[in-house]
């Protein structure tokens, strides 16, 4: 279907932390690709993203650093859409869910849901924290993942598996306020019937089962599981209030509240005197999200499938004005160095650092998070392959041939764009597999295959560079002038066509390039497909470096820093783990411990247990049976002639009917392994005591 106008969102980033490379590489960068090109080809199109800013994450930062709600998204908004802005992503409005014209569309929204009846009110049970005196949203609490055993899962989700959850879903819950286990209370809220709208909810997913296999295959999975009730309120005090009798403390949903965002944005967008649109009119925002002839396409990660296939279109179908997504390709995760990027962590590249520590390499990062885009599975970034791209691609493939070629230009025509003299075959059909390239390129940018977009854009360079090594246009300038007139023009033209179609991948390369050939940059899509956009006697400009080399010292730095951060991170976080001191005693409690050094002399597993081992300890007072939970840390045979701390004076107790006359001490690290407490001095007598 031929479509009027283009309606494009990118999913609102949490404005609880800044930019990085995961998340360029999940949606922001392949939407900028897609609107690019769209506007190349001349198509209506609003690119439309903003913050999110209502998300219990929010709230989290707020209390860890000791400042409100709004200081922390302040920061974070301004951070990100300064950052977006200086990488090149050209959204058209970049707006945030905090903003007066947010909260007036999302409850508008709900209430004309609740004026409609599509809400069911229901009291249910929620987690309440006793000692903080507050009801647990989802992200308040932690427990155990039923499905993969994660001990770290969210009361909405587990980040290790993937899997949506309910709180009560959780094994041994706990809040994030005070680490107490929460209890059950009654609270009431408004929940979104979706297991009465599964049959139409199906209908629409089965009607886009050209969708990427991984959202379809996700979205299946949730609708043969069964739909579920999903409450739209939450018991907290920072977000969009419920606008209706009865909801005192209570507010919208943050997956209620985000994704009207798209639309609260758009009516910004078209609201703003200031605005880049000619003559906006306030009405004109329903264009884009009620025309039927309007496409929406919503990128997003993976971890956002559900929300944005399922919950959003429910929410628009029960409004029953809006139009609902006709497209949602969600990449996978991006990886870095090996391993999961985590923010907690601070295992990351933040989009603002990279700018300031790259300048001007905005297009260096976007090709390699392109061309290593997660689109069908998990995929890595490593700084080497970074400095590989930039130096192997970028600088040795198009660079050195667009320098190549304009720098032959002023040599040999001052400037000047030569006159073709006679076409040979081969340039023949090099001038025909030109003019295919834009067809390819777009054809795989439709189906968001923006990999595959991307390394045909390679192979016209490529293409180009071949042709100028093949032909050696510089020996044969003393023996065939006009064969190298040919050649140089043709070469041109290949520049001039790398310069439209690599825009939507490379902008701030496109831009360059097109200075350098005086090009009129208003060119669209299909000019690319022209072989003569250079007319002979076009005068070009002088020629500089498209990109410099990436030396390794940039790289060790930034694989330094990487490893700097993570030793840092795991130092703060061994450091707030530490077990609390236990309560007092008197030195006359201690001075009833008898400790001393004993040294092992036999070591055996206990049969039929997986932890323990006999030891025989010489305590220098005797011989004693000691048994120990060690054998998970230490093989028998290694620790003979050990010596460790014991404790002799403790009762005995029979042990897989062993008596156990005393307990080893040991450390415990935060991974739970034990290690010996010894004598630091070799050879140290039996029977010492430790004071």
């Amino acid at each position: 279907m031929k479509y009027k106008r283009h309606t494009v969102t990118a999913a609102l980033p949490y404005a609880n932390g800044p930019v990085h490379i995961g998340h360029l590489a999940g949606c922001y960068l392949p939407a900028d690709i897609y609107v690019r090109y769209l506007r190349s080809k001349g198509e209506d199109v609003k690119f439309i993203c903003g913050s999110d800013e209502h998300g219990v994450p929010i709230t989290i930062k707020a209390k860890k650093e000791g400042i409100t709600p709004q200081q922390v998204v302040d920061k974070y908004h301004k951070i990100m859409g300064d950052a977006f802005r200086e990488f090149g992503i050209s959204f058209d409005i970049y707006s945030r869910t905090s903003s007066k014209i947010h909260h007036e569309t999302a409850s508008e929204f709900f209430k004309t849901l609740y004026d409609k009846g599509v809400f069911e009110e229901e009291i249910t049970e929620q987690y309440f924290d006793e000692k903080a005196n507050q009801f647990l949203a989802d992200r308040y609490i932690i427990g155990t993942c039923p499905k993969c055993g994660n001990e770290n899962a969210y009361g909405d989700q587990c980040e290790n598996c993937g899997s949506t959850l309910n709180a009560t879903d959780l094994i041994n819950p706990k809040s994030t306020l005070s680490g107490e286990k929460p209890v059950l209370k009654k609270t009431k809220n408004w929940f979104l019937p979706l297991d009465k709208m599964q049959p139409q909810i199906e209908a629409y997913i089965d009607s886009h089962k050209d969708w990427k296999a991984n959202v379809y295959g996700q979205c299946k999975s949730w609708l043969n599981a069964g739909l579920q009730p999903r409450a739209m309120t939450r018991d907290l005090d920072w977000g969009v209030k419920v606008p209706v009798d009865g909801a005192e403390g209570k507010v919208l949903y943050v997956w209620f509240d985000a994704p009207i965002g798209y639309i609260s944005a758009t009516k910004e967008l078209f609201s703003n005197p200031k605005s880049e649109i000619r003559n906006p009119k306030s009405s004109d925002w329903e264009l884009y999200w009620k025309d039927k002839e309007t496409k929406l396409v919503h990128f997003i990660g993976k971890d956002n499938i559900v929300f944005h296939c399922i919950i959003f279109p429910a929410m628009l179908m029960a409004e029953g004005s809006y139009i609902v997504p006709e497209n949602v390709p969600a990449n996978e995760f991006l990886n870095l160095e090996g391993d999961k990027i985590s923010t907690s962590r601070n295992w990351a590249v933040w989009l603002h650092e990279y700018l300031l520590e790259f300048k001007d390499k905005q297009d260096v990062l976007r090709y390699t998070l392109c061309a290593n885009a997660p689109e069908t599975k998990d995929n890595d970034f490593t700084w080497k392959d970074f400095q590989a791209k930039n130096n192997n691609e970028l600088v040795a493939i198009l660079g050195n041939f667009v320098n190549r070629t304009l720098v032959l230009t002023h040599k040999y025509y001052d400037g000047n764009v030569p006159t073709a003299a006679e076409y040979s075959k081969n340039d023949i059909l090099l001038l025909e597999e030109i003019t295919k390239y834009p067809a390819k390129i777009a054809a795989s940018i439709e189906q968001y295959r923006f990999r595959e977009a991307l390394s045909e854009l390679m192979n016209l360079a490529r293409s180009g560079n071949k042709y100028l090594a093949d032909n050696e246009p510089w020996k044969l300038i003393n023996t065939d002038a006009n064969r190298v007139k040919t050649i140089m023009n043709i070469s041109l033209q290949i520049c001039a066509n790398l310069t439209i179609v690599m825009e939507p991948f490379l902008p701030f390369t496109a831009k360059k390039l097109g200075t350098m050939l005086n090009l009129n940059l208003g060119l669209k899509w299909n000019d690319a497909t022209r072989t003569d956009l250079l007319l002979a006697g076009h005068k070009i400009n002088t020629a500089s470096l498209l990109f410099e080399k990436v030396e390794d010292e940039q790289m060790e730095y930034q694989v330094t820093k990487l490893s700097n951060s993570k030793m840092e991170n795991e130092l703060a976080n061994n450091k707030s783990e530490v077990t609390p001191q236990k309560p007092e005693i008197t030195f006359d409690d201690f001075s009833k411990m008898d400790i001393r050094v004993g040294t092992i002399l036999e070591a055996e597993r206990v049969p039929k247990t997986d932890k323990l081992l006999k030891l025989k300890i010489d305590t220098g007072i005797d011989i004693r049976t000691v048994v120990s939970g060690i054998a998970q840390y230490y093989k028998p045979e290694d620790i003979i002639g050990q010596q460790v701390s014991i404790l002799v004076n403790l009762a005995p107790r029979m042990l897989k009917n062993i008596e156990s006359r005393g307990m080893i001490l040991c450390s415990e690290n935060e991974k739970g392994e034990l290690s010996f407490v010894s004598p630091t001095k070799p050879n140290t007598n039996s029977g010492s005591i430790i004071k």
